[in-house]
């Protein structure tokens, strides 16, 4: 997941169902356990070595491939998970040491590709199978959310009210500390000390997509991690972050990343067009909202 993943629980009578909260939390190393592309022998990169062929995978890889192509569809492919190869051509090809912002790849060459329509194929278990539709997949951009709904779903009869942080990635359930819903804030992808805003957030969860620790320098210039599958390259264009609250912490995951796909120009009228309740800031450092995201807001900096 690359980030520390964190449980808050408002004040609750009695002891807390610790050996469940355990299991819950644990969806997390299932996850990335099955749909890493970082360790070889994981299933989701057994079935990348051969796309063109039928796999028998966890139901966890399974149903996180599922997912990810619902999103792709539902985006009309805006969010495609087939960016793999241009992430490994651009130097993402391992865990990289993002802290130091300085790795240099030399393979770099531009994609110069346009992707056919995707068309997955899936086969309900036991067993599992799937057919990944002939080209290798990256579940880096929804994994996190999923494990997270999953999580959640486990936690609500266990728990009232509590926060699962997920690297900036959050899920809200219950009332909070306070009884008004916890409290979020979204950090400034300049470095600024304050954040941008505070969110007070109940029963819906956000996630951040930003370019602030995910860069390195491949063939002599700077590249990050959120690739637009049009182009092959990195995209959103004179964008540093996008924040999203929404329902679900998969679909906030992936509408962050499809919003900032939009770039400067156009996330506005993307927002604002599908009614999305956002956050971006600019190359500049200049934040701006939809108008959906204002319910959620209690401060702002100014």
């Amino acid at each position: 997941m690359a980030s520390d993943i964190s449980l808050w629980t408002a004040p609750a009578e009695g002891q807390l169902p610790v050996a469940g909260i355990d299991a819950a939390l644990s969806t997390f190393s299932q996850v990335e356990s099955s749909c890493t592309r970082f360790n070889p022998s994981s299933p989701l990169m057994r079935a990348n070595d051969d796309p063109h062929l039928w796999h028998e995978v966890p139901e966890t890889t399974y149903r996180a491939l599922q997912e990810a192509y619902q999103a792709y569809d539902r985006t009309q492919g805006r969010f495609d998970p087939r960016v793999f190869g241009d992430l490994v051509r651009l130097g993402y090809d391992r865990s990289l040491p993002f802290e130091t912002r300085e790795v240099v790849t030399p393979n770099s060459d531009r994609a110069g590709r346009s992707l056919p329509v995707w068309h997955p194929q899936f086969r309900c278990g036991p067993p599992w199978m799937v057919h990944l539709g002939g080209l290798p997949i990256d579940l880096g951009g929804i994994g996190k959310g999923l494990a997270a709904r999953w999580a959640a779903e486990r936690l609500n009869g266990l728990l009232d009210a509590y926060l699962i942080d997920a690297g900036g990635d959050c899920i809200c359930r219950g009332n909070g500390p306070d009884g008004n819903g916890w409290r979020v804030g979204v950090e400034d992808p300049c470095g600024g000390e304050e954040p941008l805003v505070v969110l007070e957030l109940r029963d819906v969860a956000c996630a951040t997509s930003s370019i602030r620790l995910r860069q390195w320098c491949s063939g002599g210039r700077r590249v990050h991690h959120l690739i637009d599958p049009r182009t092959g390259e990195p995209g959103g264009s004179g964008l540093l972050a996008v924040t999203v609250v929404s329902e679900d912490p998969a679909n906030a995951e992936v509408l962050s990343k499809s919003l900032f796909l939009s770039g400067r120009e156009g996330i506005s009228s993307s927002a604002h067009g599908s009614d999305v309740a956002a956050l971006w800031v600019d190359s500049s450092g200049a934040a701006s909202e939809a108008r959906s995201l204002a319910p959620h807001v209690i401060w702002r900096r100014t």
